[in-house]
C-alpha cells in the first residue's frame, strides 16, 4: 500500500476516533445518561454531518454518513463512559412484574413493549420504568405476555400497553401484533409510540434500506399515509436507536407517564383561594 494511501487512513482513523469521543460525550448528556452502541453510532453520525439551523425544520431522512461496519471496526477495544455492553441474549428482568406471586394481586396500569431489546435494556439503565411507574418488557423475549400479566393489566380497569417500535415494516406492525396476542382484554388498550416514517422525516432521522428485495410489508395501520406506505414498500426504516439518547427518554417518560398533575405552591393555593371567593372585592 503506498505510503500516501496509509498515512490517509490513519488520519481518518484519527479523525472518527475524535468524532466517537465527542458524541459519547453527547450521548451521555446531561446527567450521565446510558446509551447503547447503536445510539452512539447515530449520534457520531449527528458529528459526522450536523444539520445546518435552516434545514432543521425541513422534512428528510438522510442515509447515513458512515458505515456501520466502520464504525464497528474504529470503535472496537474501546468502551467510552456510558456505554452499555451489547446484551448476547435474553436480558433478566426487564423490569416486569416480579416472580414473586403476591405482586401479581395487583392492578399494572401501564405497560411498555419495546421492540429492540438493548433499548428496553438502554430503558431500564436509566431507571425509566422507575420514574414513570411502567415495567418495561422486550417484544421479542416477553411475547406472548404471561397471563398473570395480562390479570393484572386487565384488574386496573384501563391500563395502556405502550409500544415503542422502529419505522419499518415489522416495526409499524408490532402494535396490531401485540393487540392480536392480547385478545379480547376489557379494558386494555395498545398504544403504539412510534416510530413510524413521518416521525423520521420531520425528526431528520438517518434511515437505511435492506439490501435486496423488499420484503412484503403486510397489513398496515390505518394511520399511517400513502406515502409513508410507499416509504415502506421501498424496504426503507429508522430505528429507535437513531433518536438522541436525552431526546427518547424525555419522549418514553412524557408519554407513558401522560400529563403531569398540578404542582401545589403557595401562588397556586393563593389562585384557588382567590376562585373559590376569597382575596376578591366583595360584590356590592
Amino acid at each position: 500500500m503506498p505510503r500516501s494511501t496509509t498515512a490517509l487512513r490513519a488520519v481518518t482513523r484519527l479523525l472518527l476516533e475524535r468524532a466517537i469521543t465527542t458524541a459519547a460525550r453527547r450521548a451521555a448528556a446531561p446527567g450521565g445518561i446510558r446509551f447503547t452502541e447503536r445510539q452512539l453510532y447515530y449520534e457520531t453520525c449527528r458529528v459526522l454531518r450536523p444539520t445546518p439551523p435552516p434545514l432543521r425544520r425541513v422534512p428528510h431522512s438522510p442515509a447515513p454518513p458512515l458505515r456501520l461496519s466502520r464504525f464497528t471496526e474504529v470503535l472496537r477495544g474501546r468502551e467510552p463512559a456510558g456505554m452499555l455492553p451489547t446484551p448476547t441474549g435474553p436480558v433478566p428482568a426487564l423490569g416486569g412484574p416480579s416472580a414473586e406471586p403476591d405482586l401479581y394481586a395487583y392492578g399494572l396500569p401501564r405497560l411498555l413493549i419495546c421492540q429492540d431489546r438493548a433499548i428496553a435494556h438502554m430503558l431500564l439503565a436509566n431507571h425509566v420504568h422507575l420514574e414513570a411507574a411502567c415495567p418495561v418488557l422486550s417484544a421479542g423475549d416477553d411475547l406472548p405476555l404471561d397471563p398473570r400479566t395480562v390479570a393484572a393489566l386487565e384488574r386496573a380497569e384501563g391500563a395502556t400497553v405502550h409500544v415503542l417500535h422502529d419505522a419499518g415494516a415489522a416495526g409499524v406492525t408490532l402494535p396490531g401484533r401485540v393487540r392480536a396476542a392480547l385478545g379480547p382484554v376489557p379494558g386494555v388498550r395498545v398504544v403504539s409510540l412510534g416510530l413510524v416514517p413521518r416521525h423520521a422525516q420531520a425528526l431528520r432521522l438517518v434511515s437505511g434500506r435492506r439490501p435486496g428485495p423488499p420484503p412484503p410489508v403486510g397489513a398496515l395501520p390505518p394511520g399511517l399515509r400513502p406515502a409513508e406506505a410507499d416509504w415502506l414498500a421501498a424496504g426503507r426504516f429508522t430505528e429507535v436507536a437513531a433518536l438522541p439518547p436525552a431526546r427518547l427518554l424525555r419522549a418514553v417518560l412524557r408519554l407513558t407517564r401522560g400529563p403531569r398533575p398540578t404542582r401545589h405552591s403557595v401562588w397556586t393555593e393563593l389562585r384557588g383561594l382567590r376562585g373559590a371567593g376569597f382575596l376578591t372585592w366583595p360584590e356590592p
